[in-house]
């Protein structure tokens, strides 16, 4: 399993990381099943697992957990808050590292910033950020992160204001064409030494015809890792070989899959870039003041 720097910090994870959303009932694994997987994917190098409290009400940090009872020295694990405040965001971490059966996680990111007010928010007296550094302060946290699905240019702004250790962010190739983090925040990113994280690889099954094509794109691009959401054994072993037998996408491969797939860039596709999730309408890109 090819590792990378994860960002400013020398240490090495997985080019593969966990998508741990999808190892809960909704998504017909049960809790056995899930402990099996995520074990497994320890085994075979996978290092890196993302989750958060918003996933099935907890029950995704719960089987990260469980799964990686006795592994706790040997992996990265990364979870979230949804909350704006620095209240609601402590009241998620304490829940969180009880779930997780941990008394620290190595990462730390405010949940989906898709709004200005989401940024500003961050920022303001009483703002999550404060319960970021005071969490990071008393070693229940590691790093500091934050996370967006739809405006690059609301974190693009997060970190010139805030020396933020990582980011995760919608790297999909369909992602290319629409509100590109690729072009509009991972340059100045790399520039500044934060970590990327990829997500939304897959875009939501719909590249599975392209499915090499589609994680080669994405870990091509400088990123630390790209999650991808796990249920079954299969899928895990899927992705572990796409992962150990990964080659750079060079540009002329790139171009033709570009040919390929450009059809579905549509807003009932990439519905994380919708005005609302389901829509089918582009969001639309509010006036920001500090915006070049």
């Amino acid at each position: 399993m090819q590792t990378r720097a994860f960002g400013r910090d020398p240490h090495q994870v997985s080019l593969l990381g966990f998508g741990a959303q999808r190892i809960v009932d909704e998504h017909d694994c049960t809790e056995e099943q899930a402990v099996e997987i995520i074990r497994k994917a320890v085994e075979r190098g996978v290092n890196y697992f993302d989750t958060a409290p918003s996933y099935s009400d907890g029950q995704s940090e719960t089987r990260v957990g469980l799964g990686l009872e006795g592994l706790r020295d040997t992996v990265w694990i990364a979870t979230k808050t949804g909350g704006r405040t620095r209240d609601l965001a402590w009241r998620d971490l304490e829940a969180s590292l009880k779930r997780l059966r941990t008394d620290y996680v190595n990462e730390w990111r405010i949940h989906n910033v898709m709004q200005p007010h989401d940024l500003e928010a961050i920022f303001a007296k009483g703002g999550v950020l404060e319960a970021l550094l005071e969490a990071r302060e008393q070693g229940l946290v590691r790093k500091l992160s934050i996370s967006g699905h739809t405006d690059p240019r609301l974190l693009a702004e997060a970190i010139r204001r805030f020396p933020f250790d990582s980011a995760l962010v919608a790297l999909s190739a369909l992602d290319h064409f629409i509100y590109s983090f690729a072009h509009d925040f991972v340059p100045l990113a790399v520039e500044k030494g934060v970590a990327v994280i990829g997500m939304k690889v897959m875009a939501l099954g719909k590249l599975a015809p392209w499915y090499e094509q589609a994680l080669r794109y994405t870990w091509s691009l400088p990123v630390t890792t790209s999650i991808l959401g796990i249920s079954k054994m299969s899928e895990l072993e899927a992705d572990l070989q796409a992962a150990e037998r990964f080659q750079p996408m060079s540009e002329t491969e790139r171009v033709a899959f570009f040919q390929e797939i450009i059809p579905l860039v549509r807003a009932d596709i990439l519905r994380w870039k919708a005005s609302e999730w389901m829509s089918g309408e582009w969001y639309q890109l509010p006036k920001l003041a500090f915006a070049t």
